[in-house]
């Protein structure tokens, strides 16, 4: 397709206010989209307006200046007014073409063509497991006036796209569907490192849907001697999953783990039996996809979303159920020919996803808005 400007590249400004550090999915998408992007010979230029958090850290990955907001993507208030309206006005004066919200949301109006990638409508599909209920609604506003405003919208999953469309009503073909990829390029063998017999794995914020009380609860169904090691991490200040743990008796059996370095993450998966993601409601699963990508057996909750990531490279157990949770564990662990057959079938799952082809679909998005415009 040819660009709009043939003498001067289109900018592209992109709202990174939702990175923080603290964002997990959404912050590893916009960081690594981006450098992908930086990769590639893209006909763009970008500008990022990032959030006062972010501008302490490493921005080596964002291919272009990033503008300090001086708004905190921490305190929700500041946060949300700089979303309505900071960033279409701050997009004007860098002169962008487009705008880009790599985190669900976009300003109340703009008069440039906007895009933004919906992750998931979880506030609206599952509202009972959102973690602070005061925000439901408000939330629920944003996504739908930004999705009001905007020209076109990435998603990415099959299962988050039906969502738009019914929550959001947004034009089918002005939806494009672009799943992710993992963080570390897929491997052609399997890790030569031994793995654990006795190590299971969960990761990720204590958010209600993330659903650990029934891992916890399958644990404590297994008889002690048998019991497997499990380590939780994720949590950020104090470990709401404390209590449960000590009820249940699992403190010796049990390692609750805060928001760990990325390479003690990369030696936990790289070592551990399995990775358990119990997660009831979500708009596509990276832990599932970085497990696969070296060759780490999963367990799923057997949902929608699981079934379209996992198909049949991984077990999967009933939902919310630690009964048969806890008999996929103790099958999985006592069939190392299951393992090697859930790390092989992982790693050709793997293969059919990549930043490369989330990068070039991306900028195909870009290029269909910048063609039509505005929409009415």
């Amino acid at each position: 397709m040819a660009r709009l400007n043939s003498e001067t590249m289109p900018l592209i400004f992109v709202n990174l206010l939702q990175s923080t550090g603290t964002k997990g999915g959404m912050e590893t998408y916009a960081r690594e989209l981006y450098r992908e992007i930086g990769r590639l010979n893209t006909g763009f230029d970008f500008v990022g307006y990032g959030s006062r958090e972010l501008m302490t850290s490493d921005l080596s990955w964002f291919p272009g200046e990033v503008i300090d907001s001086g708004i905190s993507g921490e305190n929700r208030f500041s946060w949300a007014y700089g979303e309505l309206f900071r960033v279409s006005q701050a997009a004007k004066r860098a002169g962008a073409d487009l705008i880009h919200g790599p985190s669900m949301f976009g300003p109340l109006q703009s008069r440039i063509p906007v895009v933004i990638s919906i992750h998931d409508l979880l506030y609206f599909s599952h509202p009972e497991l959102m973690p602070t209920k005061l925000f439901t609604e408000p939330v629920k506003w944003m996504e739908k006036r930004g999705a009001a405003n905007a020209t076109r919208l990435i998603t990415i999953s099959e299962y988050s796209a039906a969502a738009i469309r019914t929550y959001l009503k947004f034009p089918v073909d002005h939806i494009d569907m672009i799943p992710l990829a993992g963080r570390t390029p897929p491997t052609s063998q399997l890790p030569s490192t031994t793995r654990a017999t006795n190590l299971f794995l969960a990761i990720g914020q204590r958010s209600p849907y993330k659903n650990f009380e029934t891992v916890l609860r399958a644990w404590a169904l297994m008889a002690h001697a048998d019991r497997p090691r499990l380590v939780i991490t994720g949590s950020h200040g104090d470990d709401p999953l404390i209590p449960l743990v000590d009820s249940l008796g699992l403190a010796d059996s049990v390692e609750l783990k805060s928001w760990v370095p990325t390479e003690e993450l990369h030696e936990l998966f790289a070592t551990a039996t399995a990775l358990i993601d119990s997660t009831l409601a979500t708009g596509f699963s990276l832990p599932t996809l970085e497990a696969m990508m070296i060759g780490l057996p999963v367990i799923l909750a057997d949902t929608e979303i699981f079934r379209e990531v996992g198909a049949d490279a991984a077990d999967y157990f009933i939902a919310g159920d630690p009964v048969d949770l806890s008999r996929a564990v103790r099958t999985l662990r006592a069939d190392p020919m299951r393992q090697s057959e859930l790390a092989a079938l992982g790693l050709t799952r793997s293969r059919h996803f990549s930043w490369n082809r989330v990068a070039t679909e991306t900028m195909a998005s870009f290029d269909l808005a910048l063609a039509e415009g505005k929409r009415a």
